[in-house]
């Protein structure tokens, strides 16, 4: 029997292959086309194809938080998400200004805090955020720039019109399963990908490495890509992007401060550190300045940066724009930096810190999403449809306790994409899109991304972490 998606139902949710009506969407057509000339079980095993290589090519990723150690591969659904063009150059338009005005904002609280003295940014909010660090006050990075990679989250509403979730400008992850599911669909799809004219993501290490030697001052700039060690849960990325670069991969244990530079144990004898890819939290980084109990971080590597002799990607402090209550506050960023209205809207946010909104959460708690100011992964978040009514009161009493900690937004029925579901017939699942941005001779949007995915029907959370999988990006020219 041939696959088939004639009974696929978009179930009143936003479709990004199919209409309301279910007439299939620009740039699927011939997905669509190639994909029900395949027999169910040639589907099926070309699934099975992808999860196996992805088992085999180490493609994975550890989860501590239940109580053990355990490896997991990212599951991939191998039907794509496809991207039209023009829709695209709007999203990258929209990513650009976003970048730079968190860019500006963030160097303007490290030194002259502008927006601050004008209010735009209650003074209290930046200082009493968790990722807001005083020893940054005063610093300026290399070129002026502290967001050098970004990850930024992006949803659909039912309306299509895309939204920004959140931003990750700390350590943002999932890239390599970006680049690896791409290899994966030229494998599963060869002729459908180059018949329906997608853009390439495969120089994102090229690109990355471009980005991390422009932003030292050195000719030929010794880099490096810094790792907590193997049992962090991202360390397979770190390895991977380490490989591609062809740059070393180190840790701890492989730097120290010597002579006031950051330098590099080798077989040869010690080499000077020109710039540093960072994989590890900020306050682990230097146990001289920050958490002194820290055994993943080099003591003294901050005072090195702090003089301009090495570059810090990202650079210390930009976690502060990662903030949930912050990210509530970045249209009127944009506006402030750059005179613009944000081209891509954040979701509507409810800030607990303010009374008004405060009394409207404690009221329709049952009708939104509650999420934590640093939590991240799924976790420290209430979805108010799908909780208890004990669920309900306990984050009452967690926002009376700490407002500031606190933001809520309206349930939004996230787009979906269709899944191969018991290896013979499609069902929607959920999705979000994470697209890269590398900053540094000018803003780069790598045209794709992370589409992540809630594989588990009806579900709304579609991190690794908590049952969620991946598909490939196709962003067509």
């Amino acid at each position: 029997m041939k696959f088939s998606f004639k009974e696929y139902d978009t179930q009143g949710f936003y479709d990004e292959m199919f209409t309301a009506d279910n007439h299939v969407r620009v740039g699927y057509e011939f997905f669509k086309q190639r994909v029900e000339q395949l027999a169910n079980e040639e589907l099926a095993d070309r699934q099975h194809v992808a999860e196996r290589a992805l088992m085999s090519m180490g493609i994975t990723f550890n989860v501590y938080s239940e109580g053990e150690g355990t490896e997991r591969i990212m599951p991939l659904d191998i039907i794509p998400r496809i991207v039209p063009g023009n829709e695209w150059k709007q999203l990258e338009k929209g990513l650009m200004q976003r970048i730079t005005a968190l860019n500006l904002f963030i160097h303007d609280i490290y030194n002259d805090q502008k927006i601050l003295k004008d209010n735009v940014v209650p003074r209290d909010l930046i200082e009493s955020s968790k990722c807001f660090l005083p020893p940054c006050i005063g610093i300026k990075p290399p070129k002026n720039i502290w967001c050098h990679i970004t990850g930024t989250d992006l949803i659909r509403g039912d309306d299509g019109a895309f939204m920004v979730l959140e931003d990750n400008l700390r350590c943002p992850s999932g890239v390599s399963y970006m680049l690896e599911n791409r290899e994966l669909s030229k494998q599963i799809f060869p002729e459908v990908l180059a018949r329906t004219g997608v853009q390439p993501v495969s120089d994102y290490a090229s690109r990355l490495l471009q980005m991390l030697q422009f932003i030292s001052d050195r000719p030929n700039p010794n880099v490096v890509v810094l790792t907590p060690g193997i049992y962090n849960s991202a360390y397979f990325e770190h390895s991977y992007l380490a490989q591609q670069m062809g740059v070393e991969l180190v840790d701890a244990r492989d730097l120290v401060v010597s002579g006031g530079y950051v330098k590099m144990r080798t077989t040869r004898g010690f080499e000077i550190v020109d710039v540093i890819y960072r994989r590890i939290d900020d306050t682990f980084m230097d146990p001289h300045v920050f958490n002194p109990h820290s055994l993943i971080g080099i003591p003294g590597i901050f005072d090195v940066f702090k003089k301009g002799r090495v570059a810090l990607a990202n650079a210390p402090g930009t976690g502060v724009a990662d903030d949930k209550v912050i990210y509530a506050y970045v249209p009127r960023i944009i506006k402030y930096y750059l005179g613009e209205e944000a081209i891509i809207p954040n979701v509507p946010t409810f800030i607990c810190r303010e009374d008004n909104d405060r009394k409207y959460v404690l009221e329709n708690i049952e009708k939104l999403v509650v999420k934590e100011a640093n939590e991240a992964g799924g976790y420290g978040m209430l979805i108010g449809p799908k909780a208890t009514k004990e669920e309900h009161d306990l984050f009452r009493e967690k926002i009376k306790d700490n407002p500031r900690n606190y933001i809520a937004q309206p349930t939004i029925s996230l787009s979906r994409v269709p899944c191969i579901v018991d290896d013979n017939h499609a069902e929607g699942r959920h999705v979000d899109l994470r697209p890269y941005i590398l900053y540094g001779d000018g803003i780069n949007v790598i045209p794709g991304g992370l589409t992540r995915v809630a594989l588990r029907k009806g579900s709304l959370v579609v991190n690794s972490s908590q049952g969620g999988g991946g598909k490939d990006t196709w962003v067509l020219y």
